[in-house]
C-alpha cells in the first residue's frame, strides 16, 4: 500500500490492476494515519512523567526509578523499562554521581578520648529517635568555603538537624544537634548519637552536651567512611541533586544556606521520596509509623452491661 502513496500513480488504476478493493485501500489509510493505541498511551505516560518531573524545585532530579515509583503512588501500573525508555528516548536524565569531588572530613584530636563503637555498621532502627548520625561536609561558594554538619534519624532518614557555618568547629556540630534536640522528642537513655572520631565530636563540651541529654555517644573507626556510612551517603547526595547540579553556583555563603533550607526544609524531608522507605519521604515515613503505632495503642472501649 505504501508503494501507491510514494509514487505519482493514479489509485484507481493501481488498484484495478492489482485487483485490491478502493474500500481496503482507504481503510489502511485510516488506521497508517491514526497513531496506534502504544503510541498515545506513550504519550499519556510521557506526559505524566514530565507533570512529575516539574511538581517541585528539586523534582527533575529523579531519574527513572523514583519517577516509577511516583507514578505507582499516583495508581499509574506500567514497568520500570518503560520509563526508562521513555525518558531515555526524550532526554530526561535523572541527577547522577560524578567523578572528582570529596566530601571533606573532620580532623581527630589525641588529646580527646572517643567513645566507643556502638554501632558496628548496623544502621538499622525500629523507631524514631533510636539512633542519630552526624557528620561534616564543606561546600565551595564565591566567598570561600561554607561548612555544613548535619544529623540523621537512620529510621527514616530524615535529617532532623543542620547547621551551616564558616569554621568546622565544636559551636557548629553542637548546633546541629540543638537543632535536634529541639524539633524531636528525645527521650532519655533511648538514643544512640554516631559519628567519627572528628575533633569536634569528641570535644568535652560536645559529649557533655549528650550525657545532658541522655544520649549515648558513639564513634566509628578512624578514616573508615564505612562506620559512618549512613551520613556519607547523606552527602553524596546533597552534592549529587544540589551542589553539583547543571547551573547550580553559590555567589556568596548566604546563597548556599538559603538553597540547602530549600533543598533539606522544603523538599529532601517532606516530598523526596526513597526506595527504601517503601517509597516514601521521610516525614511521610514517620507519619505512617505514628500512624500504625497510635492504632496499636488505642484500646478498645469496654462493654456495659445491665
Amino acid at each position: 500500500m505504501s508503494f501507491i502513496d510514494d509514487h505519482d500513480f493514479s489509485v484507481g488504476l493501481v488498484l484495478r490492476v492489482l485487483g485490491i478493493p478502493a474500500s481496503t485501500y482507504y481503510d489502511w489509510r485510516a488506521r497508517a494515519a491514526a497513531p496506534s493505541r502504544r503510541h498515545r498511551d506513550d504519550a499519556e505516560l510521557l506526559e505524566r512523567i514530565t507533570q512529575i518531573r516539574s511538581a517541585h524545585e528539586f523534582a527533575d532530579t529523579y531519574g527513572s526509578p523514583r519517577v516509577w515509583l511516583q507514578l505507582r503512588r499516583h495508581g499509574v501500573r506500567c514497568s520500570r523499562k518503560r520509563v526508562e525508555r521513555l525518558m531515555r528516548d526524550n532526554g530526561l536524565v535523572g541527577a547522577h554521581l560524578r567523578k572528582g569531588w570529596k566530601t571533606g572530613s573532620t580532623r581527630q584530636n589525641p588529646a580527646h578520648t572517643a567513645a566507643p563503637d556502638l554501632v558496628e555498621r548496623d544502621f538499622a532502627a525500629t523507631a524514631p529517635n533510636r539512633l542519630w548520625v552526624a557528620d561534616l561536609t564543606r561546600l565551595v561558594t564565591g566567598e570561600g568555603v561554607l561548612w555544613l554538619a548535619s544529623v540523621r534519624d537512620a529510621f527514616s532518614n530524615r535529617i532532623v538537624g543542620w547547621k551551616t557555618a564558616i569554621r568546622a568547629d565544636t559551636d557548629l556540630v553542637l548546633a546541629a544537634l540543638d537543632y535536634g534536640l529541639w524539633s524531636r522528642d528525645v527521650h532519655d537513655g533511648q538514643l544512640i548519637h554516631h559519628s567519627d572520631k572528628g575533633c569536634q565530636y569528641t570535644a568535652i563540651r560536645f559529649t557533655q552536651r549528650l550525657a545532658d541529654a541522655g544520649i549515648a555517644p558513639s564513634t566509628g573507626s578512624v578514616g573508615d567512611s564505612y562506620d559512618n556510612a549512613l551520613a556519607e551517603n547523606l552527602w553524596s547526595t546533597i552534592k549529587i541533586e544540589l551542589v553539583y547540579w547543571p547551573g547550580t553556583t553559590f555567589a556568596t555563603r548566604t546563597e548556599a544556606d538559603t538553597a540547602l533550607f530549600r533543598y533539606i526544609d522544603g523538599w529532601y524531608n517532606p516530598h523526596r521520596i526513597q526506595h527504601g522507605l517503601d517509597g516514601l519521604s521521610p516525614d511521610e515515613y514517620e507519619q505512617a509509623h505514628h500512624t500504625q503505632h497510635n492504632t496499636k495503642n488505642i484500646q478498645p472501649a469496654p462493654t456495659l452491661t445491665r
